[in-house]
């Protein structure tokens, strides 16, 4: 017997949504059909989140207290509308990966249980060069999510002294991320030095809160500043990305006054669309506020 489905009316598409009262969040009873109407409240969040992105896929076939597939290809059987972009590997391997150009795209992700949104930092049209640097403020045992908010206003505070924009948001679980739009012209090992030299910054600035320290054991009950996610191949969740989470946040834009008084718990799959339709998308100048890494790459050269 044929699975039940509906058909949802996406801009100029029709997706097909399979198996819709499927249950993805069992403590909150939240459906397949639910997650795909949450996609479609803050659509224009989400696709300014992952606008021709690599995107790699973490999804929930059987719900969040299922086994997660971390899928990077997409799968070969897909609509003729569904776009790619084309990664390699230190392997010599490729992969096709999601490529987000219109909302339908993420509805039809959303139908196979993808629940997170993992972008790459840097666009189709130049996989190698990131548009964006990205600071993850990261709460190691011992410290919260209050800690890294301490951390994160010492981010903002320097980054206002560079006369750069940072775009913070919660990152549904522990953490804080902020992201930086920069021009595509240098590769991800330079990227990363600069995110590197300034995550020491921060340490400086702050050094009884903040560790830089790579090794697990050597950072202590401090906040780390996780450089490496300027790696190439590491990715973050969206914004706007649900939570592979039994309570179902949200990777959540929020403003940097906004900050001191937020918890991650205050952004859900149930209450992101009430203020998406309030607010609107707080980050939608992020692609009009691009920053000069060269002030980095002098902080590089000092260190």
């Amino acid at each position: 017997m044929a699975s039940p489905f509906i058909e949802i009316e996406v801009g100029e598409r029709v997706v097909k949504v399979t198996n819709p009262d499927k249950v993805l969040f069992p403590a909150r009873k939240e459906t397949k059909r639910d997650l795909v109407e949450y996609y479609l409240s803050v659509g224009e969040g989400i696709v300014r989140a992952l606008y021709e992105r690599p995107s790699q896929l973490r999804r929930f076939p059987d719900g969040v207290e299922g086994e997660m597939i971390y899928q990077k290809r997409v799968p070969e059987k897909r609509p003729d509308w569904i776009e790619v972009a084309r990664v390699t590997f230190p392997s010599g391997r490729h992969a096709d990966e999601l490529c987000v150009t219109e909302l339908a795209h993420v509805a039809w992700a959303a139908n196979l249980a993808v629940v997170d949104f993992h972008p790459w930092p840097s666009r189709r049209s130049d996989v190698d060069r990131p548009d964006e640097l990205r600071i993850d403020i990261d709460p190691q045992p011992g410290t919260d999510f209050a800690d890294g908010k301490k951390v994160a206003q010492v981010v903002r505070e320097t980054l206002a002294e560079m006369g750069w924009t940072g775009w913070p948001k919660t990152s549904g679980n522990r953490g804080i991320h902020v992201a930086c739009r920069i021009e595509p012209k240098w590769e991800f090992p330079v990227v990363r030095r600069c995110a590197l030299a300034f995550a020491r910054e921060i340490e400086r600035r702050a050094p009884k809160q903040v560790t830089t320290a790579w090794w697990k054991e050597e950072r202590g009950k401090k906040v780390f500043i996780d450089y490496n996610q300027n790696a190439r191949d590491r990715t973050i969740a969206s914004a706007y990305s649900v939570r592979g989470r039994p309570d179902a946040t949200v990777s959540a834009p929020i403003t940097w006054d906004e900050l001191p008084s937020v918890e991650t718990e205050d952004f859900t799959l149930a209450s992101m669309p009430k203020r998406f339709k309030k607010l609107g998308d707080v980050q939608a100048g992020i692609d009009d506020a691009v920053c000069d890494l060269r002030v980095l790459l002098e902080w590089v050269e000092r260190d």
